[in-house]
């Protein structure tokens, strides 16, 4: 089903449509750092003040945090697992965030996926806030073959583009084994990312089948149309009003659901552009991003628990 309930709040950044249109292009590596900026400079010489819209949008991570890596409630680490046929060398350990919620658990398992740079603040917040829920949460580094995320999105955009791209969700896929099997998982296994990290998670619930339980994804890509019919895991989708190409996907893939009934709802969330739930730049809609979270662990609650 769909849903559209949430108007967009109107102390909400007024950025014009065209500069979100080429952070856009920005943020999925089709432009790099210069170009972006160099045609922002352009449309600021049409009279809108564009070059400072573009680069308010750049990530402020300071702004991100939510829960501090301090919060009593949780218990955080870095943490390596093997991850054989991945882009590590002979199956080199890969790297990720592992949050637990204080208590001895078994607790219920959700992996965190990124988008495409590699583990930011931003997605380790996510981690974080997942674990406050109650939830054993990994969030994996894609690039820790690599030498792990940059500390920049710039680099971090650029190296994971270098990245087997196959192989890299294979990195993800063993991850999400490697959570559903840890000693303080209860065995009942969730994901949601950002994306790439949502159309990986649209990806591995049409892997893993019946091993996933329920997936969240955020404006991903749809996962390939043969291999829906996998899918056991129940799904939660969310989409931004504005994201074209994403959107333009699900169409079909709601049908493709819909023939090999899987569970599932869609939501799509007015006044929002792709990234919406990204709280370090200026597309985070705060309304949205609440509803859509609290949707997200209410959907986990249910089916992990």
């Amino acid at each position: 089903m769909t849903s559209t309930t949430v108007a967009a709040p109107t102390t909400q950044l007024d950025i014009d449509q065209r500069v979100y249109d080429l952070y856009d292009e920005y943020c999925h590596g089709q432009i790099d750092r210069r170009e972006y900026l160099k045609r922002a400079a352009a449309l600021t010489a049409l009279g809108i003040p564009a070059l400072a819209m573009a680069t308010s949008l750049l990530p402020q991570y300071a702004q991100a945090q939510t829960i501090s890596f301090t919060d009593p409630r949780i218990k955080a680490s870095y943490v390596t697992y093997p991850s054989p046929g991945g882009n590590g060398a002979d199956g080199q350990a890969m790297r990720g965030y592992l949050v637990q919620p204080t208590g001895a658990g078994p607790f219920p398992a959700v992996l965190v996926i990124h988008e495409n740079r590699g583990l930011n603040p931003y997605i380790e917040d996510v981690a974080r806030r997942a674990a406050t829920a109650g939830f054993l949460a990994l969030a994996p580094d894609g690039l820790a073959p690599l030498g792990g995320y940059p500390g920049n999105d710039d680099d971090g955009r650029t190296m994971q583009a270098k990245l087997d791209q196959a192989k890299l969700r294979t990195d993800m896929l063993n991850g999400a084994k490697w959570l559903k099997a840890h000693s303080l998982s209860s065995g009942k296994l969730g994901v949601t990312g950002f994306c790439w990290g949502g159309g990986t998670s649209n990806f591995l619930a049409a892997t893993m089948g019946a091993e996933l339980h329920a997936a969240a994804p955020y404006y991903g890509a749809a996962a390939a149309a043969d291999s829906v019919k996998n899918i056991k895991a129940a799904l939660l989708i969310h989409f931004a009003e504005t994201d074209q190409n994403i959107n333009a996907m699900w169409p079909a893939y709601e049908s493709a659901l819909k023939a090999a009934n899987i569970s599932h709802e869609a939501h799509f969330y007015p006044g929002t552009q792709h990234g919406f739930h990204n709280n370090s730049t200026p597309r985070f809609q705060e309304a949205a991003a609440k509803l859509s979270w609290d949707r997200t662990i209410a959907h986990f609650n249910k089916h992990l628990r």
